[in-house]
C-alpha cells in the first residue's frame, strides 16, 4: 500500500478511535491522556462533544484514504486539529496553561494538525486554479442532473 494511504488511514483510525473513546467512556480518557487532568475537572458533557469533532475529523480521512478526491473533507478535519492547537497555544499565552504542558502538548496537540494538512493537501498539479474549481463545478453539475 502506498505511504500516503497507509498515512491516511493510520491518521483516520487514530482520530476515530480517539473520537469514540471520547463518546463512549470519557472519564477513561480524562484520566488516560497526559496533561488533560491538570485542565479541570471532568466535564463528561465536554469531553463527549469534542468526541464528536475528532469523530468527523476521521471520517474525513477515511474517505479520504478511499478516494482522493475528498481532500476537502480531510481538509476540514484538519482544520478542527489546527484550530484546538491554537486554543491551546492562546491559553499559554494568556498564562492560563504552564510551559511544561507545551512540551507534553507538541505531539498529540502541534504536530498532529501538521502532519493531517500535509496528509490532506491534494497533489494534483492545478487543483487550486480558478479553471479546475469551475470544471470540477461542471462535473459535479453534471453528475447530480444524471
Amino acid at each position: 500500500m502506498h505511504f500516503l494511504s497507509s498515512a491516511r488511514l493510520l491518521l483516520a483510525v487514530l482520530l476515530a478511535v480517539n473520537g469514540f473513546v471520547m463518546l463512549l467512556v470519557p472519564a477513561v480518557w480524562y484520566t488516560t491522556i497526559p496533561g488533560v487532568t491538570e485542565t479541570g475537572p471532568l466535564n463528561a458533557h465536554f469531553v463527549r462533544d469534542i468526541g464528536c469533532a475528532y469523530l468527523v475529523a476521521g471520517t474525513g480521512f477515511f474517505w479520504l484514504w478511499r478516494d482522493t478526491r475528498a481532500w476537502r473533507a480531510a481538509m476540514v478535519g484538519s482544520l478542527f486539529l489546527v484550530l484546538h492547537a491554537l486554543v491551546h497555544v492562546g491559553e499559554m499565552m494568556a498564562g492560563t496553561m504552564d510551559a511544561h504542558h507545551w512540551l507534553r502538548d507538541v505531539p498529540g496537540v502541534f504536530l498532529l494538525p501538521v502532519v493531517a494538512v500535509w496528509l490532506a493537501w491534494p497533489r494534483r498539479p492545478g487543483v487550486f486554479s480558478k479553471e479546475n474549481f469551475h470544471a470540477e463545478m461542471d462535473r459535479t453539475a453534471t453528475a447530480r442532473r444524471v
